[in-house]
C-alpha cells in the first residue's frame, strides 16, 4: 500500500470519528434540554420522577424474604416507568415539539431523524434504566436474593423501552395536540396494565394476556430476578434461565419491531392543516 492510500484511509477514518463525535454531542445536547423541559414541569417531573418511586418505597415498608412481594413491586414500578415517562410524557413531548414546529426547523439543520428521535426518547430511558438498576439493592435491602441473571434483567427493561418509544412516536402520528394524548394513550396503557389481570381471567383470557407487552415484560423480569415465574417452585441457574424466559422474550421482539415499523411509516414532523 502507498503513503497516499495510507493517508487517505487515515484521513477518512478521521473524518467518520468525527462525525461520530458530532453525532453523539448533537444527541446529547437534545436530550439534556428535552429532559430540562420535562423537568419544569411539575406534572410531567412527577409522572417521570415520582410515581416510579412509589412502589418501591411501599417495598421498604413491607415484609423482609417475600419474593413475591418484592416481584409485585418491582415489576409495579417498571410498568410505572413504561407507562409515562418511557412512553407518556414522550407521546406528549413530541407531539408539542411537533406543534410548535421544533421538530420541523431542526430537521432543517445538521440534525438526523434518527439523531432527534433518539434525543427526545432518551430522558425516559435514562430514567427507566436508573430505576432498573436501583430497584436491585432496594429489594435486596429487603432479604431478596441478588438476581439469577441479571443480564436478562436489564434486556427485558431495555427492549421494553424501545417497545414503548416506538409506540409513543406511532401514538403522536394521529394524536391532534397535547391535550388529546390524554385518550389517545389509554389503548397503550392498558396493553402494560393488563398483564397483572392474568390471574383474574379465564384461562383462555389469560393466555391471551400473557402476549401483551406488559405480562411479558413481568415475566422477563421474574425469571431474570428469581430463575422462575411467581406460579412455578423451584429456580433454575443462569442458562436454564435462557430458555425459561424465551417466550416472553419472543413475544416483546413481535411487539418491539411491529411497534418500530407502524412509527417508522406513520411518523409526522409537522401538525396537520
Amino acid at each position: 500500500m502507498s503513503s497516499t492510500d495510507t493517508s487517505a484511509g487515515t484521513s477518512a477514518g478521521t473524518a467518520r470519528s468525527g462525525a461520530r463525535s458530532t453525532s453523539y454531542a448533537r444527541v446529547r445536547g437534545l436530550a439534556a434540554a428535552n429532559l430540562k423541559l420535562q423537568l419544569r414541569n411539575r406534572l410531567t417531573a412527577a409522572y417521570a420522577l415520582v410515581l416510579p418511586l412509589l412502589p418501591l418505597a411501599l417495598l421498604l415498608t413491607g415484609d423482609r424474604g417475600d419474593d413475591t412481594a418484592v416481584l409485585f413491586g418491582v415489576n409495579y414500578a417498571l410498568i410505572l416507568v413504561m407507562m409515562f415517562p418511557a412512553y407518556y410524557n414522550l407521546l406528549s413531548a413530541t407531539v408539542t415539539r411537533r406543534d410548535e414546529l421544533v421538530l420541523k426547523r431542526l430537521r432543517t439543520g445538521e440534525t438526523t431523524d434518527a439523531e432527534l428521535l433518539a434525543s427526545l426518547a432518551l430522558p425516559g430511558a435514562g430514567i427507566g434504566l436508573a430505576l432498573a438498576v436501583l430497584a436491585v439493592p432496594v429489594a435486596m435491602a429487603l432479604g431478596a436474593p441478588f438476581p439469577t441473571n441479571p443480564v436478562l434483567y436489564l434486556l427485558g427493561v431495555a427492549v421494553s423501552l424501545v417497545l414503548f418509544a416506538a409506540l409513543a412516536f406511532w401514538t403522536a402520528a394521529w394524536t391532534r395536540n397535547a391535550e388529546a394524548a390524554q385518550m389517545t394513550s389509554l389503548p397503550v396503557i392498558m396493553l402494560a396494565v393488563v398483564g397483572g389481570m392474568g390471574e383474574l381471567l379465564p384461562e383462555r383470557a389469560a393466555r391471551l394476556v400473557e402476549l401483551t407487552p406488559g405480562a411479558a415484560l413481568e415475566q422477563v423480569v421474574a425469571v431474570g430476578w428469581i430463575g422462575r415465574t411467581p406460579d412455578l417452585t423451584g429456580t433454575v441457574d443462569f442458562a436454564q434461565s435462557w430458555a425459561q424466559a424465551g417466550q416472553p422474550l419472543l413475544v416483546m421482539a413481535v411487539w418491539t419491531a411491529l411497534a418500530l415499523v407502524l412509527a417508522r411509516r406513520s411518523m409526522r414532523w409537522e401538525p396537520r392543516h
